[in-house]
């Protein structure tokens, strides 16, 4: 947070995303705002991460599927290192057990990847102020936690058991192993692509499988295209 030229508090705001047409939209949206200061913008979970860790912004718009870390790492990741930045998570696949977990781990909102830029700016300001946003929908603290024990009720399912379902999320190196697969690649490409053994693959895809509670690895890719963590290669 800082001043703009006439004393006012500004939000300091970084974009995460790795769609670079998406990020030049919502940055020439954040920038026409006098409230609003864009402190950066990366390609890379990995490199946003640095740069929340620095930079300590207000404010982190965070796609879920990237590089190195995926958005819901980087929540994880700042929650766990109690670094005071409001998260605002966007997808182009999402249900009521995903934005459950994903508001468990700590974010503030989540929405949709098509949301309007003038929307998602007002989603920032909202999140500044101590607000929770989902599906476009205000709440506060309390709302949010009679949400989260109403949706877990309605689904049936303890909390644990949303996280390990579907969404415990995968260290860097199985996110790369498991793009490569739903990529349709073997574990001996995958091997020579990561430059590993193709045991390593294998140790790996076990882990996979055990984290997803799936049985194999057409299963795993599935449930990667589902919630948006790897985008299918046009």
């Amino acid at each position: 947070m800082s001043s703009n030229a006439v004393g006012q508090e500004t939000i300091g705001v970084v974009i995460v995303d790795d769609h670079p047409l998406f990020r030049d939209g919502v940055s020439k949206s954040l920038q026409m705002q006098d409230d609003i200061e864009l402190l950066g913008e990366y390609a890379d979970g990995g490199e946003g991460l640095k740069a929340i860790r620095k930079l300590k912004p207000a404010v982190a718009i965070l796609d879920v599927n990237m590089p190195t870390l995926n958005g819901l790492q980087v929540v994880e990741r700042l929650q766990k290192e109690q670094i005071p930045t409001y998260c605002i998570v966007l997808t182009a696949h999402h249900d009521r057990e995903q934005t459950l977990h994903v508001i468990q781990m700590g974010a503030r909102a989540y929405a949709a990847k098509d949301i309007r830029p003038d929307l998602l700016v007002e989603y920032v300001r909202q999140v500044y102020r101590g607000q929770f946003v989902i599906d476009g929908k205000l709440m506060t603290a309390d709302d949010i936690e009679a949400w989260v024990e109403e949706s877990k009720s309605d689904l049936s399912l303890r909390e644990t058991e949303v996280g390990e379902k579907h969404y415990s999320p995968l260290s860097p190196r199985e996110m790369e192993i498991l793009t490569c697969v739903t990529h349709g690649k073997s574990n001996k490409e995958v091997a020579k692509e990561l430059n590993i053994s193709q045991q390593t693959v294998k140790n790996h895809m076990t882990s996979i499988l055990r984290k997803l509670q799936v049985d194999d690895r057409t299963q795993a890719a599935v449930t990667a295209i589902r919630y948006g963590w790897v985008r299918i290669r046009k």
